[in-house]
């Protein structure tokens, strides 16, 4: 069932998102060689924490951590530990926030020093898929129709989308109705309406579509051992067109 948002709920969402925003521009000057996945996700719970917050993912389905950190074939649920990020990695950070009764969702996919030259457009194709299914977010457009323009961008770049996992709708509940894919044909699915707010995630691989979950239960990798990258935004669909909440 897909429940949408009266203003005011998207208003503390929206404030939420400024948490969001503050973890990203602090784990931007914080990731460099020889810091740890552990020490970042530690600062991040720590900052959430102090601005009335709470890490949404720490014990969401048993999940163990504040965030999720995916480096390099990493596609998403990394679970932070004490390896050390190395120059030329590629750090995908997903980070969640429950503040007034409503989740916030978004990642950023941050490099380390200089990467190369593929790494790069991989981040950037990957951003213009987010910016791309952003722009379908109004009223009157069908929920494919995000899913359209997130694949159209990625498969004339070359790149191949994830399609295992999937963006949601979200609010009072973390993952909410609908399921929001990033392939598909365009003009199918529920009809966009006012109020709705979904999160919106491209996970874009520089080799095969496929994944697998490693051992731990949760970290998911490209099965080529290739680069992976993903961008997410919590976004509310208004009259005016798209809202996005995370940035």
């Amino acid at each position: 069932m897909i429940v949408l948002k009266k203003p005011d709920q998207i208003e503390i969402m929206q404030a939420n998102g400024t948490i969001v925003v503050e973890c990203f521009a602090f784990a931007r000057d914080f990731i460099r060689p020889g810091r740890t996945r552990r020490e970042l996700d530690a600062e991040i719970e720590r900052l959430i924490l102090e601005r009335g917050g709470k890490p949404a993912f720490k014990g969401f389905h048993g999940y163990p951590a504040s965030t999720c950190i995916s480096v390099n074939e990493e596609v998403v649920h990394g679970i932070p530990d004490d390896r050390a990020f190395v120059e030329g990695d590629v750090v995908g950070l997903d980070i969640g926030v429950f503040r007034d009764g409503y989740y916030v969702d978004s990642a950023r996919t941050i490099p380390v020093g200089r990467i190369s030259q593929e790494a790069q457009r991989l981040l950037d194709v990957t951003w213009d898929c987010l910016e791309a299914g952003i722009d379908q977010a109004r009223p009157g457009n069908r929920l494919t129709d995000i899913s359209h323009a997130v694949e159209s961008r990625a498969r004339k770049a070359g790149f191949a989308v994830v399609r295992s996992l999937v963006g949601h709708g979200i609010g009072e509940r973390m993952h909410e109705d609908p399921q929001v894919p990033n392939f598909g044909p365009p003009r199918q699915g529920p009809v966009l309406e006012e109020g709705l707010v979904i999160a919106i995630e491209p996970m874009i691989n520089l080799g095969t579509a496929e994944v697998f979950t490693l051992e731990d239960g949760w970290t998911i990798v490209t099965a080529d051992k290739k680069t992976s990258a993903h961008f997410e935004d919590t976004v509310a669909v208004t009259k005016d067109g798209p809202r996005i909440l995370t940035r």
